[in-house]
């Protein structure tokens, strides 16, 4: 009887064991990520705030996973918040990447909103992203879209995937039904791994026609060793005026002994990025701009979900608006330090 009674209690939870590790249910996850910051101007801030602030760098929580509906589809789904309880901001909560999507043999297909394929086609090359560096203070098309179709293909030859963003028109009027800009699309093709870990080497080129600029992207990363070199050059013309220029970006990044020495060269021509608009003293259409970003700094992972970090950005500059005399911006000097615990 005993024996009767422990073979059916084991094989209880062995059936238990295994319907649990067949269920695949929603994965929760989040970051929380604070610094602390000294700034001249404050223009390239979270909050805009000059002097010494806490920054809350995009801290947010999120539920995403994944469930087969047959041998040939898989659903995907992911809804994430940014989470401001740290920050003086009177909104508690702002929308991220959220959609429903559907994985196959020929490709991935998302509905919501995310990242355009522009945007992510810089790989890991701004290494000072999600903070007052990051490449958006010179640059535009870093832009999260709602209302829109992202499409990645398989990897072709192992080696390339082709991406697509695609914004539903008829959610971007006005209350006239008049379309705020052109038709809103972005492409990519990338070869290798922006992670570089299959493959040591990544290489992007995009097209951007979202948010009301023309934009044409390279971006290409390598690691050698201990080293990571990076870089990316855009082209970038306003949809609605004259306004156009060029920018780009050189970077290093070298493993001492864990601690990752970070160090990065910026210049735009252009005048779209956060650093010139916050600026800007008028109305009117950038026709020349020459503005310097120089950034150095360091990170340390202490634990697999912890990482402390702090950098130096330098930013210096001039405009002119409507072929107008040259205006000198404000120099920007910014100290961070920081820590980022991933859950």
């Amino acid at each position: 009887m005993k024996k009767t009674l422990i073979s059916a209690s084991v094989a209880s939870v062995i059936a238990l064991t295994s319907f649990g590790a067949a269920a695949e249910g929603p994965n929760f996850y989040g970051r929380l990520d604070l610094a602390i910051t000294d700034s001249d101007l404050g223009v390239t801030t979270q909050e805009g705030k000059a002097g010494t602030v806490f920054e809350n760098n995009f801290s947010h929580l999120g539920v995403k996973g994944s469930e087969k509906i047959s041998d040939a589809f898989e659903v995907l789904y992911q809804m994430e918040f940014q989470v401001e309880n740290t920050s003086s901001s009177s909104d508690v909560f702002k929308a991220r990447n959220t959609f429903l999507g559907l994985k196959s043999n020929f490709g991935t297909v998302l509905v919501g909103r995310n990242d355009t394929v522009f945007k992510q086609s810089e790989g890991g090359v701004d290494v000072f992203g999600n903070s007052n560096a990051d490449i958006d203070r010179l640059v535009a098309g870093q832009t999260r879209s709602a209302d829109g179709i992202w499409y990645y293909s398989p990897k072709i030859a192992d080696l390339i995937t082709l991406n697509a963003t695609y914004l539903m028109e008829d959610n971007y009027t006005d209350a006239n039904g008049d379309e705020s800009y052109e038709s809103q699309y972005a492409l990519s093709a990338t070869i290798g791994d922006k992670k570089l870990k299959a493959q040591n080497y990544y290489v992007a080129a995009a097209y951007n026609t979202i948010g009301g600029i023309d934009a044409y992207r390279g971006v290409a990363q390598v690691k050698l060793g201990d080293f990571k070199v990076g870089g990316l050059y855009q082209s970038t013309e306003s949809q609605t005026t004259d306004q156009e220029g060029d920018s780009y970006f050189l970077n290093v990044v070298y493993n001492l002994n864990g601690v990752n020495l970070k160090a990065e060269y910026g210049v735009d021509e252009g005048g779209f990025g956060r650093y010139l608009t916050k600026q800007k003293a008028a109305d009117g259409v950038v026709t020349d701009a020459s503005i310097t970003q120089i950034t150095v700094g360091a990170d340390y992972r202490i634990s697999k979900s912890t990482l402390v970090y702090g950098h130096y950005a330098m930013y210096e500059g001039d405009y002119q608006l409507d072929g107008g005399p040259t205006i000198d911006l404000e120099d920007d000097n910014v100290f961070t330090v920081g820590m980022r615990y991933d859950f």
